[in-house]
């Protein structure tokens, strides 16, 4: 009985994980068979936790919510997972593999953040954010894939060039919600206000901005290259491997964050990654 209600589950965090986070989905589907439903579980835990300020009306219901993932992480770690899902899945994912506590928890606070209207003040909080998020993802799926904590570094520039991506990404989901995702520093040295982003107007400024975040994401993206990580455990890392799909788009001459999509095909990013395990990096 306990298998068969533990295929439901890991199978429950497969669909969600295919339906909110393609990119962790198709890199997923490269890993090794066995390996799949534990990252399903963990890619599907690092959506609940990333969704949280879309979920509530008001940031204590935000802190209410990722307090129940705080108490359902410590319950998983006595024994005691609780009866959702996300939560009986990754208990077996952390039971088998033997994760460590302190990643979970970490990237739960800094999802406190996301409740914030307060902006990062530069671009190192920014990269800190990037870090503690997508970093520990990609440090926890390396676990799963058998790498240890040989990969955190590795996994630290992957995960943070590909946060810092996605945040361009969704510069236009982030400004019709209000919310102000980009260095307030570099936004007031353009001689922009957050109004002015909000507004959804790509001002010459704001072109700026977006062009010397990439440049940051490239460099953690070419850290990241630079390291030997050995085939088998590529498969955490690779969905850093759309990194410069991504940015040639949201850097290309005439771009317009609030009108132009940055979305390819699913071929492409199948392409891009199976590149990325034929050349054993990303």
């Amino acid at each position: 009985m306990r298998t068969i209600l533990s295929q439901a589950h890991f199978a429950s965090c497969e669909a969600l994980v295919r339906r909110t986070d393609y990119d962790r989905y198709l890199a997923a589907l490269v890993a090794p068979a066995a390996a799949r439903p534990h990252l399903f579980a963990l890619y599907a835990f690092n959506y609940e936790a990333a969704k949280t300020r879309e979920s509530v009306s008001q940031p204590m219901l935000g802190q209410i919510r990722l307090q129940w993932w705080r108490d359902t992480v410590d319950g998983i770690y006595a024994g005691k997972a609780r009866d959702h899902e996300v939560a009986q899945a990754l208990g077996e994912t952390v039971r088998v593999h033997k994760l460590p506590r302190a990643l979970f928890e970490a990237l739960i606070d800094m999802r406190e953040l996301d409740l914030e209207d307060t902006p990062f003040a530069d671009m190192a909080g920014l990269e800190t954010y990037a870090g503690a998020t997508s970093g520990h993802v990609m440090r926890l799926a390396a676990r799963i894939l058998g790498a240890g904590e040989s990969l955190d570094e590795a996994a630290g520039e992957a995960g943070t060039a590909y946060a810092l991506t996605g945040l361009l990404r969704a510069l236009p989901f982030h400004s019709a919600r209000r919310r102000l995702m980009l260095p307030s520093g570099m936004v007031e040295r353009a001689g922009l206000l957050p109004e002015d982003v909000f507004a959804g107007e790509a001002r010459a400024g704001l072109t700026e901005i977006i062009a010397q975040i990439a440049e940051k994401a490239r460099a953690h993206f070419r850290a990241a290259r630079a390291m030997r990580v050995p085939r088998q455990f590529l498969p955490a890392l690779l969905p850093a491997a759309l990194v410069p799909i991504y940015l040639n788009v949201v850097t290309r001459r005439g771009f317009n964050p609030f009108r132009d999509t940055t979305e390819f095909p699913v071929y492409r990013r199948q392409l891009a990654m199976l590149g990325a395990m034929l050349r054993g990096r990303i």
